[in-house]
């Protein structure tokens, strides 16, 4: 599996219709729905994170890779919110979390207000035992690049009342 991660801002309407879907039919919806029109045709309610948003989670939720876990509303950015499909135990290949429009507005703030160094601090943090990754600067300028490249995503959605869904196939 390639484990990239990608956010969707979406309306209310597309956010209902995911929620009240049948969990086995939600992957395959995002992957021909969402997937195909967002990337072709609403790259601006796109951000792709690469890889980097294992590093970017961890570091906002004390080294852990879990759901519901971390210091709100950083958390929100990757894994926090409800989830729609997945789980951490490799038993599901596919991760979908749903963030409100009040959450992606907090998040939205917090990420405005966050500084370099201030992620750095955090990015150091993370026990490399837990994340299987040496820490370094170079990971840390990836991690920190896909984060900012998200940073006008966030205001956008949140500007436009509009709610974010985290996947990733793993």
């Amino acid at each position: 599996m390639s484990c990239l991660g990608v956010l969707f801002s979406i309306d209310g309407s597309e956010a209902e219709k995911l929620k009240k879907m049948e969990r086995e039919d939600i992957v395959e919806y995002i992957q021909e729905e969402i997937e195909e029109v967002y990337f072709n045709e609403k790259q601006e309610q796109t951000a792709e994170l690469d890889k980097a948003w294992d590093a970017i989670h961890r570091a906002f939720c004390e080294s852990e890779l879990l759901f519901q876990h971390g210091e709100q509303p950083f958390s929100f950015v990757i894994l926090d919110g409800e989830i729609l499909y997945g789980d951490m135990d490799d038993e599901d290949d596919y991760i979908v979390s749903y963030k409100n429009a009040e959450q992606v507005k907090s998040v939205s703030e917090a990420l405005k207000n966050l500084s370099e160094s201030e992620f750095r601090e955090k990015y150091f943090k993370i026990d490399e035992a837990k994340y299987e990754y040496p820490l370094s600067e170079e990971d840390f300028e990836y991690s920190w690049g896909w984060l900012s490249n998200t940073f006008e995503f966030w205001h956008n959605a949140a500007k436009n009342n509009l709610s974010v869904i985290f996947t990733v196939d793993q």
